[in-house]
């Protein structure tokens, strides 16, 4: 197979294609879209087994306070972040959101209190913007160092806790969002019970040079298959998880992205630190008037799938356009077509048919609630 000579490999790259992997260019790097088996049966067997993910091409991201107080380090990022970082407990970790000054998303993230730093995690295509936005924002109290030396893997469904427990038997103590440093096979790792598939799961950052023997070690359980882009993109959709670039992105708001649930009291209007983000003025101001649309989940009639980019119209006519269509595709463990999309707010209550517009018909669509596919975290 020609490889294309501008993209970057991840660390199991080698290892992907031993496993017949068809690969595909994502985030200017060159990853798995799916292997042999196909991304039907992938997205099946990380709902009821185990599925395992490479998600090297990812940014992780080291904060540490020049005082070696974890407190500083806690509210530099919250300058940054519309998230109660302050509060949030030593081995613990807690979804997050970077604001631009119009309450814009520049990116979603993930941030671990490690006791002595942060470890965050970007995602891939924002993760340079991601670092340079660190370091301007927290040039004056902390270090900021991207870590190029460590890949990191999601080991995603039911049964991932006893796979993992053959490695390391505390894994059964975590809860979900727990943050843990373990060794698996020799390997020090950092472990945290989380993942973007809605599955109890866990995602481990491990040092490049031990990075294909410990895959290859949870690929040799029966219950472990590798899974490509196309069945994680068909699994985090049912679970109503938002992509970056696609679902949220600088011109929609945490409030009409409906992720609010990721601000904490403290952050909001009458909290202990209220606003000190960028774009608080907006973002407050939505929370206390709602936004003029939001994201909503949407349900098509039929079997045919409605993709991305499909505008949405409250008549059959296509007279009154009333959103847009940002997610979609068929949903296996729904068995039917699921997508998400932006709807104006007089139109967002669940049950509403709105009718999307596709090849020039225009095919009934129902809002409806999310996630399509109950989540399984282990509180």
């Amino acid at each position: 197979m020609e490889q294309n000579p501008h993209l970057k490999h991840t660390p199991l790259h080698a290892l992907h294609l031993s496993l017949g992997a068809r690969m595909v260019p994502f985030a200017g790097y060159d990853m798995p879209v799916q292997y042999p088996d196909g991304v039907m049966k992938e997205h099946q067997h990380t709902r009821v087994a185990a599925g395992l993910f490479d998600v090297s091409h990812m940014g992780q991201v080291i904060v540490r306070p020049k005082s070696g107080k974890i407190e500083d380090a806690a509210l530099a990022l919250e300058k940054l972040v519309p998230v109660d970082v302050l509060g949030l407990g030593e081995g613990r970790q807690r979804y997050a959101i970077f604001t631009n000054v119009e309450g814009g998303i520049l990116d979603d993230l993930m941030i671990a209190n490690r006791g002595d730093h942060l470890f965050l995690v970007v995602n891939a295509a924002c993760k340079d913007a991601d670092f340079e936005h660190l370091k301007k924002g927290l040039a004056d109290t902390c270090e900021v160092t991207m870590l190029d030396d460590r890949a990191l893997i999601a080991l995603q469904g039911p049964h991932a806790e006893a796979v993992l427990g053959e490695l390391w038997a505390d894994v059964s103590a975590m809860r979900f969002m727990d943050v843990a440093e373990a060794d698996l096979h020799d390997v020090a790792c950092i472990i945290s019970r989380s993942g973007y598939t809605g599955e109890d799961g866990f995602e481990i950052s491990i040092p490049v040079a031990s990075a294909v023997d410990v895959t290859q070690r949870l690929l040799e359980h029966p219950d472990v298959k590798p899974i490509g882009l196309g069945a994680r993109d068909s699994l985090r959709l049912e679970a109503g998880l938002c992509l970056y670039g696609n679902d949220i992105d600088t011109t929609t708001t945490p409030v009409e992205g409906a992720i609010e649930w990721a601000m904490q009291k403290a952050r909001r209007a009458g909290g202990a630190r209220e606003g000190g983000f960028p774009g608080a003025d907006r973002i407050l101001g939505q929370l206390a008037d709602g936004a003029s649309r939001r994201r909503v989940g949407l349900k098509p009639e039929g079997r045919a799938p409605v993709r991305g980019g499909a505008n949405l119209f409250a008549d059959a006519e296509g007279k009154t356009p009333v959103g847009q269509v940002t997610s979609g595709g068929f949903g296996p463990s729904v068995d039917g077509p699921v997508a998400m999309g932006y709807v104006d707010a007089g139109h967002i209550e669940i049950g509403t048919t709105l009718f999307a517009e596709v090849r020039g018909k225009y095919l009934p669509i129902a809002v409806a609630a999310l996630p399509f596919v109950k989540q399984t975290y282990k509180r």
